[in-house]
């Protein structure tokens, strides 16, 4: 059973702004690619089918503060929590580090949704196969 699950990513040119710095929106990036992987550990997917369905996870509030600047080449370390497991929807926690030292804190709520294509978007309980697996 996961609560938690740790990545690391180099920093690229490509994440930076002309301050030379990480520009706020990729800690949306990384924080996404961080359950992305999360959700790759327990057997599943961020997209997947389902009993005959497309199942995803569309955000209901997404944010970060940020504390100190990151640069071109720099090592983060991510960690994602998940803080709250509802019947349908998941909140994650993420803590970024650089050498043990806290540069920024974000927090996304996902909710587990039908999205079959033509369909109006429909939430549902946690798959028993993922739900099972998070325990907070």
């Amino acid at each position: 059973m996961r609560t938690e699950y740790r990545t690391k990513r180099k920093i690229e040119f490509v994440d930076t702004d002309m301050a030379g710095i990480v520009h706020f929106t990729r800690f949306f990036v990384f924080m996404e690619t961080a359950e992305h992987e999360f959700l790759r550990s327990l057997g599943t997917s961020v997209a997947m089918e389902w009993n005959g369905d497309k199942i995803g996870w569309p955000r209901l509030a997404a944010s970060c503060e940020y504390l100190r600047p990151l640069r071109f080449e720099d090592e983060v370390d991510i960690h994602l929590s998940v803080s709250k497991k509802g019947t349908k929807s998941l909140t994650y926690q993420f803590r970024f580090t650089r050498q043990g030292e806290d540069i920024a804190r974000g927090e996304v709520t996902t909710v587990c949704c039908v999205c079959n294509p033509g369909e109006k978007l429909r939430a549902i309980p946690i798959p028993d196969f993922i739900a099972r697996q998070i325990v907070v």
